[in-house]
């Protein structure tokens, strides 16, 4: 079975092109297999290109233990790269079908490969049910969160996932590695969480670390900075347009206002193709 590795600001993925590959059954085993940085190709997970009936193509996403997705922002940012540089759509506006609806990307082309993409994030979800979370407050910002005797002012957002971010004077490894996946299984988030540890630079720029429901550290989460651009405009901390330092990369969010829609910018990138055997 023929595969792509790609990444979008370092947060790296295996993706296999299901308009022309048979797939195994077990999807979820070979994300594991797959993604594992010693035994398999290394990853954050498997993402796989279908066809769909409502988009020019349809991803699903694994994390890399196995677990699904409904989105990855910086995914979706190198499934439309593999979408027009392989040849499946060749416009340069796309709409991808994802388990968080159908979004629209605008590919920005440098000769003939996809450098950049645009994408629009679609409405951030701050009902706390839906996020969901067991807050009882909507928006839920600048809630507190106990976690083994330590206490978090914590702001919790879906985009399409769930995420919840926390301003730090530094993201240490102490908070991301540590307190991280604590978090991410804390019952007070039943379907598990992202988290966002930040720090804030100005009102127009903060930096990034990122523990991910399923994977763990990640270079780069382009859901997660989508919510941080939210998070700041409900918390007050920073504007609607905002640039977002991750390990992998830069990230550019806006929250638009009058459409209610996130907007986020960056890097996609193909790093190489192989053979796996099934």
């Amino acid at each position: 079975m023929k595969f792509t590795k790609m990444h979008g600001a370092g947060n790296d993925y295996v993706y296999v092109n299901a308009f022309e590959e048979s797939l195994p059954e077990d999807l979820p085993a070979l994300s594991v297999a797959m993604s594992h940085r010693h035994f398999g190709i290394g990853a954050d997970g498997l993402i796989v290109i279908h066809p769909s009936d409502i988009a020019d193509a349809r991803m699903q996403m694994f994390n890399a233990d196995g677990s699904e997705s409904e989105m990855c922002g910086n995914g979706i940012r190198c499934v439309a790269k593999y979408v027009y540089d392989h040849g499946i759509c060749g416009k340069e506006s796309l709409t991808i079908e994802t388990g968080a609806g159908v979004l629209a990307l605008e590919v920005e082309v440098v000769g003939d490969q996809v450098e950049r993409v645009r994408v629009d994030m679609g409405e951030p979800i701050l009902d706390a049910g839906e996020i969901p979370t067991t807050f009882e407050s909507t928006p839920v910002a600048n809630q507190v969160l106990e976690v083994d005797g330590q206490t978090f002012e914590v702001t919790c957002v879906s985009m399409g996932n769930p995420h919840c971010v926390i301003y730090v004077d530094e993201a240490t490894d102490e908070l991301v590695l540590g307190v991280g996946p604590k978090i991410e299984n804390h019952p007070v988030f039943p379907a598990r969480v992202n988290v966002e540890f930040i720090e804030v630079k100005s009102t127009k720029e903060v930096s990034q670390r990122t523990w991910e429901r399923g994977s763990g550290e990640t270079w780069a989460c382009g859901t997660g900075a989508s919510a941080v651009c939210v998070a700041g405009v409900l918390t007050g901390r920073t504007d609607r347009h905002i640039l977002n330092h991750l390990l992998g990369g830069d990230l550019e969010l806006f929250w638009d206002e009058v459409s209610n829609h996130v907007f986020m910018t960056g890097p996609a990138s193909e790093v190489y193709s192989g053979d796996w055997p099934l």
